[in-house]
């Protein structure tokens, strides 16, 4: 089969498995609804018929679990996709969307809305967290560029250092957070239970437009997997290529931390898993990778959501940690875990 067809035959395979399991989940609950139901609700929404839907049913479809749904598969969608890309640039498996102090720097925002709601006087934490991600990453960017150039070891460094200082300063707020406290520290286990239509028309188009950006540069992450220094030989413009991918990344990333706080995992394993399956090649490593993490993550807040670990309710995060950190640990006694 050619390399178009594979592309197109293993997202085709993805993208309905990703229905699927949306389909599913939007029929699990406290109130179980068929999948046929969903179905026609869901058609109903999308302006697609008129079926018959009981209202008791539309109601919770439309308005309580499409949201969270559709969120799910957007962080999903957005972390794995960056994940793929840092994977890639730092030519690393370990390599994840936070790697760069993007996560840490969007809980120094999302915490001070939370616990200095008089200093930070936003409705939503959404802004000061994405403002915080993206400025985390042009600082890190900034220290480690001298000369025009950016060595990843040294980007990677600064990240390091970046992420340990703002992990001092949210420490010190959740401290000082009062009564706050308890709402900072379920943001950043990273939750999605109160999702709702506005939480995706802030994070879908940023992440779609940021996935497809990064989708045109496929060719040249292929060719910087060969070095710098060949990459330049090749007619890349290194450091311009570079400067765009982790814009691009960072900001796919900070669209999604935003809305959904810190969930682990999904952006390292996921990429790292569709690498086994589909090999390097990331004209189908970012689609399909995107497309199975928006189909993990749904999976992993449907068991949030619906009761996991004796908890009826628990951040999705968690659920994530518990699936991913042993799916990493076999990967890595296997074996599995290599150099790119």
């Amino acid at each position: 089969m050619s390399n178009r067809g594979r592309i197109v035959s293993w997202s085709l395979g993805l993208s309905v498995l990703l229905v699927a399991v949306v389909v599913a989940s939007a029929a699990l609950g406290p109130v179980r609804i068929d999948p046929v139901t969903v179905s026609k609700a869901m058609a109903n929404l999308a302006g697609a018929g008129t079926y018959d839907v009981p209202a008791t049913h539309q109601t919770i479809v439309a308005d309580v679990r499409l949201p969270r749904i559709l969120l799910a598969a957007t962080v999903g969608f957005a972390l794995a996709a960056a994940g793929t890309v840092m994977q890639g640039f730092f030519r690393n498996p370990l390599a994840d969307p936070s790697i760069i102090g993007v996560s840490s720097g969007a809980a120094v925002g999302a915490v001070a809305a939370i616990a200095f709601p008089a200093l930070v006087p936003i409705g939503s934490i959404h802004l000061p967290a994405f403002v915080g991600a993206i400025a985390t990453a042009f600082l890190v960017y900034a220290i480690a560029t001298e000369g025009g150039r950016t060595p990843v070891a040294t980007l990677l460094l600064a990240g390091v250092a970046v992420q340990a200082f703002l992990g001092a300063v949210i420490s010190y707020m959740l401290v000082h957070s009062g009564e706050s406290l308890r709402e900072a520290v379920v943001w950043m286990m990273g939750h999605l239970h109160r999702s709702n239509w506005a939480d995706v028309g802030f994070a879908l188009p940023v992440t779609l437009v940021g996935v497809l950006v990064l989708g045109a540069y496929t060719r040249e992450m292929n060719v910087l997997l060969l070095g710098e220094e060949d990459a330049q030989h090749l007619g890349v413009n290194v450091e311009r290529t570079k400067l765009l991918l982790l814009a691009i990344a960072s900001i796919v990333t900070a669209a999604g931390v935003a809305v959904a706080g810190i969930i682990g995992f999904v952006g390292l394993v996921v990429p790292h898993m569709m690498r086994l399956i589909v090999g390097p090649d990331h004209r189908i490593l970012l689609p399909t990778s995107a497309l199975a993490g928006a189909s993990f993550l749904v999976v992993a807040d449907t068991v949030a959501r619906v009761g996991a670990f004796g908890i009826p309710i628990v951040p999705v995060g968690i659920v994530t940690a518990f699936v991913g950190a042993p799916f990493f640990l076999y990967l890595l006694t296997s074996r599995e875990v290599h150099a790119l």
